[in-house]
């Protein structure tokens, strides 16, 4: 088992021609993903080929959906039109959009949200700016070197990408369910509190890593759900206890306000809910195996 995607997802790439669309796509398929077909209204009708595989290249979202099934996209492409792609996905009501892009405008990200909450919600979209999901051995949709662990009893939702690595490879001797990284800009699309409920439900999930940091109040609301309907255990860590107030820190969404947003009020709320937190990633991690080995 495993949340929002496995062997069985038919993915597609919106942006397959592109350099970085290029790369990740072999890396993907490296990985065992089925990707079956790509995205690129200007070379519709062409085809891109990795090693043995040639995947053909469409016009449209709806036309790769209607031609392929599939059930997944991932858009590489520039900010500047990443809007427009992530508009065309959700009109082809395609169930899993995962969007990688960094410096999308915030405007932009606020109206493909609104826009995605108007349709019905059909697409769950994760990121932007983010490393995407992977099920080891199964399905890597995104940038996480598929190779850092392997399949496993442990759950990670992660706002940092490269925390997101760091955690997998401290724990790469248990694994992972799944590991995914829902971005850290302001407006994103699955939340922690998204990633919590699904791991909740997954019967092969034992426990979960929640990685947050400064900033908003994501992980508080998040340790407020933890409390009212998680009963496996939960370590969390958050970045930033040594960043200065008032400063931007990295992601777009890092800007401590006086209290608020503070890595200590964050632990504090989450540990009020039960979580154990980690005041390094290495710490966090040696919690989680204490946790493992007792179950």
């Amino acid at each position: 088992m495993s949340i929002f995607v496995n062997k069985d997802s038919k993915v597609i790439v919106q942006g397959i021609t592109g350099g970085e669309a290029s790369k990740h796509t072999a890396l993907m398929l490296a990985a065992g993903t089925n990707i079956v077909g790509g995205v690129n209204a200007r070379k519709a009708g062409t085809t891109v080929t990795h090693g043995d595989i040639t995947l053909p290249v469409f016009g449209s979202v709806v036309e790769a959906i209607e031609t392929t099934g599939a059930d997944v996209s991932i858009a590489f492409v520039p900010p500047a039109f990443a809007k427009d792609a992530a508009i065309e996905a959700i009109d082809a009501e395609i169930p899993l959009l995962v969007i990688i892009t960094e410096g999308i405008p915030v405007g932009d990200s606020a109206e493909v949200w609104a826009y995605a909450q108007e349709k019905g919600n059909k697409t769950r979209i994760i990121g932007p700016n983010c490393p995407g999901i992977i099920t080891p051995g199964e399905a890597l949709v995104g940038i996480t070197p598929a190779s850092i662990a392997g399949t496993g009893p442990i759950g990670l939702v992660s706002k940092s990408g490269t925390l997101t690595y760091q955690m997998m490879y401290e724990l790469r001797e248990i694994g992972f369910s799944t590991a995914i990284g829902i971005g850290g800009d302001p407006i994103i699309g699955t939340t922690h509190i998204d990633a919590l409920a699904a791991f909740e439900a997954d019967p092969d999930t034992k426990a979960i890593v929640m990685i947050g940091e400064i900033g908003g109040d994501a992980e508080e609301r998040a340790a407020d759900y933890i409390k009212a309907h998680v009963t496996k255990p939960v370590v969390g860590y958050v970045a930033g206890f040594t960043a200065p107030e008032g400063k931007t820190m990295g992601h777009a969404g890092a800007i401590v306000s006086g209290s608020a947003g503070t890595a200590q009020a964050k632990k504090e709320a989450l540990e009020a809910a039960g979580v154990k937190v980690g005041k390094t990633p290495s710490e966090a991690a040696n919690l989680m195996r204490e946790i493992i080995a007792g179950l």
